[in-house]
């Protein structure tokens, strides 16, 4: 039997009533489980604070990972081959049990899938500002790989040592297909590049518009974010979002020069003070107005993820029926 966390024990005494802790005593064990890394899990005492800061965080990223297959759905009917069909439906399937992942880790916190979804289609959580652009060209499809993915992956492998045990375990699979998926897109990416002068072009058009937004992905910067302190103090991110930025900008330049393609900014250099390149400004006005909804492609994101919800809802109901008609309960009542 694996032995109980601090914080485990805590939580069974107070419930048990065999120790009268208060909230402050509470507080001080978890306080010191994060301190000293260990991970706090569902049964745990945990700050309300913590709690719906991670409601919000995951409820996000799974959101993320269904809406994110909308735009490169889009273009599986009309995929050049049928190796890139079946690697942009490899892809697509695996985005769809990474948010199946997320809901189920968000319900280890007491808020049902039903509640997140409702949200969502309400209006009242979001989804990554990055996918509320459209994927115009075949290229699209590769840039979205090597950028999008590229920042996900460097977002989200961190997030393998957040405090939280169910997100920190669901990310370890998560980030192991996003990896994948980067690696596909940058294999596009290059395919193109060395093809025709027009295919060359297409692939240049494509990182020229995804570049900005997925810098974007990253969030605010630090001194304007409303979450990202708190959430460093207490582990469930380990970086802040401008040091993500400026990780993944190095990561991507030598990138994009094996890929034989120009990143969109004039500004980007080397700085050899810092050890790190330099990047032009980012129009936040233009992240600011995806965010409150009047990007390119929202009304068409959340319009189509309501309308999948709702046509399925018969599927839904039949394995709730199914479910019910194998429970443990109805099994004994058909035997008495």
């Amino acid at each position: 039997m694996a032995t109980a966390t601090p914080q485990h024990r805590a939580a069974e005494a107070r419930a048990d009533g065999t120790a009268e802790l208060g909230d402050a005593a509470f507080q001080a064990v978890f306080d010191a489980a994060v301190a000293a890394d260990e991970r706090i899990e569902p049964r745990d005492w945990m700050p309300d604070a913590y709690r719906a800061t991670l409601v919000r965080q995951i409820a996000q990223h799974a959101h993320s990972e269904i809406i994110g297959m909308q735009p490169e759905a889009n273009w599986i009917t009309r995929a050049p081959s049928l190796r890139r069909k079946a690697i942009l439906m490899a892809k697509v399937q695996d985005e769809a049990g990474h948010g199946l992942y997320l809901y189920s880790a968000a319900e280890t916190l007491g808020t049902g899938r039903d509640e997140l979804l409702d949200k969502l289609h309400s209006g009242r959580q979001k989804y990554s500002s990055i996918f509320n652009y459209p994927t115009l060209t075949w290229a699209d499809v590769g840039a979205i790989g090597w950028l999008v993915d590229g920042a996900a992956i460097t977002n989200q492998v961190p997030l393998c040592r957040c405090s939280y045990g169910p997100y920190a375990r669901a990310m370890v699979r998560v980030c192991k297909e996003e990896s994948f998926h980067q690696r596909q897109g940058y294999e596009l990416l290059l395919a193109l590049s060395r093809g025709t002068e027009a295919q060359h072009a297409m692939a240049q058009d494509a990182v020229d518009r995804w570049w900005w937004p997925s810098l974007m992905m990253f969030g605010p910067p630090d001194d304007e974010s409303a979450h990202s302190a708190q959430s460093m103090e207490w582990k469930i991110k380990r970086h802040s979002n401008d040091e993500l930025r400026r990780r993944f900008v190095d990561i991507c330049v030598p990138q994009a020069e094996s890929l034989g393609l120009t990143l969109p900014d004039p500004e980007l250099r080397w700085n050899e003070e810092r050890g790190q390149h330099d990047f032009g400004p980012i129009d936040w006005s233009e992240f600011k107005a995806v965010l409150k909804g009047n990007g390119p492609c929202n009304e068409q994101r959340i319009t189509q993820r309501r309308r999948a919800h709702d046509e399925g809802a018969w599927v839904r109901e039949a394995a709730a029926a199914h479910a019910a008609k194998h429970s443990p309960a109805t099994r004994e009542g058909r035997a008495v």
